[in-house]
């Protein structure tokens, strides 16, 4: 609120009504003049200091010639009535902006303040920026994590909705990666940094929030261009309105001089200017509070217009984290395939071993660990608790002339042969996210027409997950270069987004007409590219941002519409004499406020 906006308002009511009861005409002109100059000295000294740049033809020097024509034809209410509901129009505005901008503001919160240093077993709390990669940070229950990270010591629950969205909070163990600004809830943890403090989540989430409004859309460029030439071309009416039909007509000339005024009145193009900008920002707020960052509100208009949805696979059709999906034994148990398989992996870093240790709970016994040998391409073989035992994919077992049956399933199989004798396998795969069948059909409830998996794994593996999920078309074992020429194909005529989350899928996410970047494990690479970031990796908020984005530019649209068409119609009564100055208010103020209150629709 404006400083002291209240005791303007009280101040100008009580001298206005003074003035009206006063009898004495110099008493009341000047409690009048008082009035108006309380109301109003801001917008006075904005319209003035706009001449002085050079920049006359704005919504204050409309106000200022309208209501100071007002004051000479000794119109005094009606001048301070007009300042007075602009302000009251202008405090309407300033309070939609502070509530569309909240949920944004939520997210500048998450800067940690401190990080607590672990050095030679003391704590020092020094600021994140002065954190180096490899240092142990100290993160206690409360406290945001000041900087990304992998836990090296104790178990916790982290709160991370500020960051993904997620209103869960999620249970984080050794070993695992967690972000800044995130909440840890209950546990001490000690955390070895990753990534410096301006290279952090947090850092890119600030980022991205301090630009979302920097790229303006074509809706609303051309409403500021529209203001630019309008002013001028408004203002050149109302002195040829002032001054030609007295002359032909010979008519009073103060009748034309009050019409001429009206006229300049009804024409301040304030709902436009206010209500279109503030109704992308209330857009890109809304999504935001659902984990969606919108770089920009040109993205908002390219969603809306959207026709073809182009999908990378790991990591945003499927988790992108390996899990065993079957384990099937041949004369042995269940867990003893495992426990055989997990300690011949047991120092191995690849992806799959560790999807394997993951499932494995029992302990090792590294001695009963001998002579192993790992073979490039191929897996490994090793004494394993006194026998020989080959882990590895099929062509392992053919090498070493071990009878067993191939098996053909989606995913990485890994056979396993004990003392030449086969024990069954275990199937690896990367897990389908469970909303991404029900968000390829919303996209479709959104006029989507056609939606495409481009990939670089396998045919076979791209077309089961295709069918599954219900893509329309897929191509697998494409090399990044493959992929963006098969996007460029697809960007012709329709509005193309493309989705992905790894450094590969950057160059598709920056060409496509909207990128779109799975946040929480994409890569910074691909969300630096992207248009629209994902903060919680769920598929299904695609379709919720297309909705969000329709909405917007539905809302945008009906105040454009509005506004312009009660500015025409009582611009033509205020030319003809059958519109007051009481009707201009309600066509500038009045169209203003319901306009921006039409704008807060977007938040929600």
């Amino acid at each position: 609120m404006k400083k002291n906006f209240s005791i303007r308002i009280f101040l100008t009511l009580f001298l206005a009504v003074a003035a009206f009861f006063i009898n004495k005409e110099i008493v009341s002109i000047c409690l009048y003049i008082i009035a108006y100059l309380i109301i109003g000295f801001d917008i006075l000294k904005e319209a003035f200091e706009s001449i002085f740049k050079g920049e006359i033809f704005d919504e204050n020097f409309l106000m200022v010639v309208a209501t100071i024509g007002a004051l000479i034809i000794k119109e005094f209410p009606e001048a301070i009535a007009v300042m007075l509901l602009y302000q009251i129009g202008e405090e309407f505005q300033d309070l939609a902006v502070d509530k569309s901008r909240n949920s944004i503001k939520k997210l500048m919160e998450i800067k940690p303040e401190i990080a607590n240093l672990k050095r030679n077993d003391e704590i020092v709390e020094i600021k994140p920026e002065e954190v180096n990669i490899g240092d142990i940070i100290v993160v206690k229950p409360g406290e945001k994590v000041p900087l990304d990270g992998r836990v090296i010591k104790g178990t916790s629950m982290l709160d991370t909705k500020t960051v993904t969205g997620e209103s869960v909070p999620r249970k984080i163990m050794e070993n695992e990666l967690i972000y800044s600004g995130s909440i840890n809830l209950n546990s001490v943890i000690e955390v070895e940094v990753t990534k410096k403090f301006e290279d952090s989540t947090v850092s890119k989430i600030l980022e991205l929030v301090e630009q979302a409004t920097s790229k303006k859309a074509k809706t609303e460029k051309f409403i500021t261009k529209f203001a630019k030439y309008y002013t001028p071309i408004v203002c050149l009416l109302a002195l040829m309105l002032a001054i030609i039909p007295p002359i032909i007509f010979k008519q009073y000339f103060m009748t034309w001089v009050y019409r001429a005024l009206i006229f300049l009145v009804i024409s301040c193009p304030c709902a436009l200017v206010i209500s279109v900008p503030l109704g992308f920002f209330a857009g890109i707020g809304g999504a935001s509070k659902k984990g969606i960052l919108i770089k920009g509100s040109n993205y908002l208009e390219n969603l809306s217009k959207a026709k073809i949805a182009v999908f990378d696979k790991t990591g945003t059709i499927t988790e992108g984290v390996f899990e065993i999906q079957e384990i099937v034994p041949n004369n042995i148990t269940e867990e003893e395939l495992l426990k055989i398989v997990a300690h011949g992996e047991k120092f191995s870093n690849h992806p799959l071993a560790l999807s394997i240790r993951k499932k494995y709970n029992g302990s090792y016994d590294e001695n009963q660990i001998e002579n192993l040998e790992e073979i490039s391409g191929k897996g490994v073989k090793a004494k394993i608790f006194g026998k020989q035992t080959l882990i590895g994919n099929s062509k392992l077992l053919k090498d070493e002339n071990i009878n067993f049956k191939e098996i053909n399933k989606i995913g990485t199989i890994i056979y396993v042969a004990v003392d030449e004798e086969y024990k069954g396998y275990i199937l690896i795969a990367d897990k389908i996210k469970k909303d991404a069948k029900s968000a390829i059909l919303d996209l479709k409830k959104e006029n989507i027409k056609k939606t495409y998996m481009l990939t670089g794994d396998e045919k076979k593996i791209a077309s089961k997950i295709a069918e599954t999920v219900k893509i329309d078309e897929y191509e697998g074992e494409l090399l990044p270069q493959q992929k963006l020429s098969k996007l460029e194909e697809l960007i012709k005529n329709e509005k193309v987004i493309f989705v992905g989350d790894g450094i590969n899928d950057s160059p598709c996410l920056a060409r496509a007409d909207i990128g779109i970047a799975m946040g929480g494990i994409g890569a910074d690479a691909a969300i630096e590219a992207a248009d629209v970031v994902i903060m919680n990796d769920e598929t299904s908020k695609i379709p919720e941002v297309i909705k969000i984005a329709k909405k917007t530019m539905k809302i945008v649209k009906q105040n454009i519409i509005f506004a312009i068409s009660v500015k025409i119609i009582i611009l033509i009564l205020g030319a003809f004499g059958f519109a007051n100055m009481w009707l201009a208010v309600f066509a500038d103020v009045g169209v203003s406020i319901i306009a921006i209150l039409n704008s807060m629709r977007a938040l929600r």
